[in-house]
């Protein structure tokens, strides 16, 4: 079987929870078949395909016409999509995120193959994306809408990411949408060694290892909902030291409100630490591993791969009871969901954003106050990522996907 998955992210150029998803699902797959990743960001150091006796994978990178220099950013990711579209070879193409819609729409009429799609989010419920895309939010919209009506299967990475679907489109044959939740690969969040060079990053940023630490990792975007934990942790215990691994601003209005939220916590309360570049994975492991607790404030989470990372660290976690982490988190179990109601204008945000901010506080408050009972939380966390989450299962389930449309195409040929 062959397949090509498209998407923006990709080694070296991982951005966020789906980059994590597409590098991870591309390894397991090419076990099984054979692969083409069809990347932005410019060609990759190796092209060439990499063979086993089960499959193969290809990397093959895309730069945006340079004809295309400072327009608008949906514009350039459409010039990039139709280069992809073009050179599509394969039996299936697998696209993810809204920035290859365009590109998996147009292959699929192009060369009269399948189109699935992946949802890690969806365009309907992030309204704030007009403050980063202008009108391109209006074209990054409709090309989502139209792949999604026509797209042959629709993979949700959570149950309540399905939901959401139905929601957002309800052209869309539910029959058409399954569910294949995110993943992680256990072996990659192992605890380092003593001399592992990961666990420089405690002294390049004067990270205290003996104060009880919270670890927030994500970007600034408003669906992560740092400024209700820049709120919230006001009415944190002072005591705790607060580690932000919190970059790539998605405009530099939220990056500026950030800053100045930052700068108000160090004046009050002083123990916070703002890593701003994306740390190498071997120092955000050995960060993880460093640290007492994770905390999740997103207001959209189709599933939140960084709770799973955390888990898989033997962090409990403190979590937004939203979209899909209440299927990874188990309140009480391993770590806390923070309750919260939200407007239904696709924005997430709280109905009553001080209630929200109290209560992330005080789920806070109370998993540093029982420091064994945190680290019981932290070790069934593990163990749910170890039993639930494994990349191998979903590497079956998604090629089992594949087949199953493929072998509906073929019947309507006959």
């Amino acid at each position: 079987m062959k397949v090509d998955i498209l998407t923006r992210e990709y080694p070296p150029h991982v951005y966020g929870g789906a980059g994590v998803h597409v590098e991870e699902l591309a390894k397991v797959l090419a076990e099984r078949i054979d692969v083409t990743v069809r990347a932005f960001d410019g060609p990759r150091e190796s092209e060439a395909a990499q063979h086993d006796e089960r499959g193969s994978l290809r990397v093959i990178g895309y730069d945006v016409p340079t004809e295309l220099d400072g327009d608008n950013a949906a514009i350039r990711t459409f010039g990039a999509d139709l280069q992809m579209a073009n050179d599509v070879d394969s039996e299936l193409v697998h696209a993810h995120t809204w920035y290859t819609c365009l590109a998996g729409r147009m292959a699929q009429l192009l060369h009269d193959v399948p189109l699935v799609i992946t949802a890690h989010s969806l365009e309907p419920f992030r309204p704030w994306k007009r403050e980063q895309l202008g009108g391109g939010y209006n074209l990054s919209s409709w090309a989502e809408r139209d792949a999604y009506e026509h797209a042959d299967r629709i993979i949700a990475v959570s149950g309540g990411m399905r939901e959401d679907i139905l929601s957002a489109y309800p052209n869309v044959d539910p029959n058409k949408v399954v569910v294949v939740h995110n993943g992680i690969t256990l072996a990659d969040f192992e605890t380092p060694a003593p001399d592992d060079t990961g666990w420089a990053v405690f002294d390049r940023y004067h990270i205290d290892r003996d104060k009880p630490t919270l670890l927030f990792v994500g970007r600034i975007t408003r669906q992560k909902g740092l400024p209700y934990l820049l709120q919230a942790l006001h009415f944190v215990d002072p005591d705790i030291q607060v580690v932000l691994c919190a970059g790539a601003p998605d405009t530099p209005e939220i990056g500026k409100e950030v800053k100045e939220a930052v700068a108000r916590l160090n004046e009050e309360r002083g123990n916070i630490i703002w890593i701003e570049e994306m740390l190498p994975k071997h120092e955000l492991n050995a960060l993880e591993h460093g640290c007492d607790a994770f905390i999740c404030p997103s207001i959209y989470e189709p599933l939140g791969i960084v709770n799973l990372e955390a888990m898989a660290c033997g962090l409990p976690v403190v979590a937004t009871a939203t979209g899909g982490i209440p299927e990874v988190v188990v309140d009480g179990v391993t770590g806390y969901l923070v309750p919260i109601e939200q407007k239904h204008d696709g924005t997430g945000t709280p109905t009553n954003p001080e209630r929200f901010v109290h209560d992330l506080a005080d789920a806070i408050n109370e998993m540093f106050a029982d420091p064994q009972r945190a680290k019981d939380m932290g070790k069934r966390g593990r163990e749910r990522a170890r039993d639930k989450f494994s990349w191998e299962s979903i590497a079956d389930q998604t090629v089992a996907v594949y087949r199953s449309v493929l072998e509906e195409r073929a019947a309507q040929h006959e």
